[in-house]
């Protein structure tokens, strides 16, 4: 029998009361960071395994407005640009049993660990202004790159795949201004463009693609400390990433 003074058995007592049965929001959110992409995990209480962010949507509030919260509380932003990328409904998206031993949680007979369609939504944000949060179920809370992620909880690195995969084919008119510091180097932005597709590209055919979109202001400063000539450093033209964010350059592999 559980005990219900619990506080986890109280937690999931709360959400059952409070949100909507059987129904989730998992948050793919993207960071660049030393020309990397990465993500943001969690580390479980009192384990070794990392799951994705993620939550319930309360009963009167919208799923957007849910994956706004919930994307908000891991990352300490106000505005975060999330985008809906696809719907996680199969009948046996994981080994439940095996995962709920895995994290220690006494949720036996509470209506949470039965079959739950998640909504993924992805974020993108710029990587400096994060503060990672864990939330009530962890400790930790930290990027990850791509190459270095581990084996996940649930079917959270398959979610990650769709996410990524999201990202390529929605390359031309997705607005990865958002992933930017304000300054960086026209190699920053080419090497972004590359983590995201999964291969290099051609220099200078980037440049000349960036430079027709008329988009990049730049200044008169340099990159120091760079092994080879100090490149320009740029940023975007006003409104460029407000009312109109920069979209990627539409490569086909």
């Amino acid at each position: 029998m559980m005990d219900s003074k619990d506080p986890v058995v109280q937690y999931y007592q709360e959400v059952s009361e409070q949100c909507i049965h059987y129904l989730s929001i998992d948050g793919v959110i993207f960071g660049f960071h030393q020309n990397q992409l990465k993500v943001l995990l969690l580390r479980w209480k009192g384990t070794n395994e990392w799951s994705l962010p993620g939550g319930f949507i309360r009963k009167a509030e919208s799923v957007d407005k849910a994956a706004q919260r919930i994307m908000q509380e891991r990352t300490g932003l106000q505005e975060l640009y999330l985008r809906q990328f696809h719907v996680f409904g199969e009948a046996l998206r994981y080994d439940q049993e095996a995962t709920w031993q895995k994290i220690n949680l006494p949720i036996k007979g509470v209506n949470w660990s039965e079959r739950t369609i998640s909504l993924g939504y992805y974020a993108l944000v710029e990587h400096s202004k994060v503060v990672p949060t864990p939330d009530f179920l962890t400790e930790e809370c930290r990027w990850w790159s791509l190459e270095e992620i581990p084996a996940l909880l649930f079917d959270h690195n398959h979610i990650i795949e769709v996410a990524l995969q999201s990202l390529r084919s929605q390359l031309g008119d997705l607005p990865i201004s958002h992933l930017l510091p304000d300054i960086f180097t026209i190699p920053e932005l080419q090497r972004l463009h590359e983590t995201i597709l999964g291969h290099p590209l051609d220099a200078r055919n980037f440049y000349k693609k960036v430079m027709a979109s008329n988009v990049l202001q730049r200044l008169s400063e340099r990159r120091a400390g760079t092994p080879h000539k100090a490149p320009y450093l740029y940023r975007f033209r006003t409104g460029s990433t407000s009312a109109e964010p920069y979209s990627g350059i539409d490569y086909v592999d």
